[in-house]
């Protein structure tokens, strides 16, 4: 794709704008800042892999991890921010995620310890489990709303705290693995996954980019059980109070 190709793409952020506008959605503001960050940091994160593939020094490529994972957690966070300490508990997550599934990948040697392999690979281990911690934190939230009685009444009747969000755990951790299941259901029927399109876009065989689908779609998989289930377990004691009461409902979540 030459530039005058990839300047043309701003046609289709015009008609997101201009949809916005004529239905006073007041969403401009927010697509023309999604647009600028998006194009800036896929630029810089594109002179960076190539210095970095260059290079193939190991420190770098830790180094990218990391800062993946610090700003996955700090996204994600988000989603419970009121909750103190969540953030350091999702970046344990998705380490102990990163750390066993590229473990895995690499002792196997179903990838190659490249750069090239393992910065993209871990790239979308780490994005879509932050997906994952997200959707399991918006669900707590509103466990802690709608179950809140039934937690409190364990509470009351001598329930430890884990005894007592036990429930509303497993109910986030189903709801945060929905959308990776689902998805797994519907590949290659309703969608071309990204890395099986791009493949096959550069010109590489198509049963070669199948290969390679099924690879991520599997451990996407894994990745999201994974995720869900630590996290759920090293933070379902920061939904209470040093005293084992239920943290209070912030405005935002009546």
């Amino acid at each position: 794709m030459n530039n005058f190709a990839l300047l043309c793409t701003l046609c289709f952020i015009a008609f997101a704008a201009l949809i916005s506008m004529r239905q006073k959605l007041g969403l401009e503001k927010e697509i023309l800042i999604g647009t600028l960050r998006s194009a800036v940091q896929l630029l810089f994160i594109g002179y960076v892999l190539h210095f970095v593939f260059e290079t193939s020094h190991p420190a770098f490529i830790i180094i990218i991890i990391l800062c993946m994972i610090t700003v996955a957690a700090w996204n994600a966070g988000a989603k419970a921010k009121h909750v103190r300490g969540i953030r350091s508990r999702i970046a344990l997550a998705l380490a102990c995620t990163e750390g066993v599934t590229m473990g895995i990948l690499l002792g196997l040697g179903i990838i190659e310890p490249t750069p090239q392999y393992i910065i993209p690979v871990s790239g979308i281990i780490i994005g879509s489990s932050m997906i994952v911690c997200g959707l399991l934190l918006n669900q707590m939230k509103r466990e802690m709303e709608t179950a809140r009685g039934e937690m409190e009444m364990l509470l009351a009747l001598g329930a430890t705290e884990k005894q007592a969000v036990h429930g509303s755990l497993r109910r986030s951790v189903r709801a945060s693995m929905i959308p990776t299941l689902d998805g797994m259901k519907t590949v290659g029927l309703v969608q071309l996954p990204g890395m099986m399109t791009g493949m096959i876009v550069a010109g590489a065989d198509p049963m070669e980019a199948v290969r390679y689908q099924i690879l991520i779609m599997f451990v996407l998989a894994s990745s999201a059980a994974m995720t869900a289930m630590v996290l759920s377990l090293v933070s379902y004691r920061l939904w209470f109070t040093k005293d084992a009461r239920l943290l209070p409902l912030l405005p935002e979540d009546r």
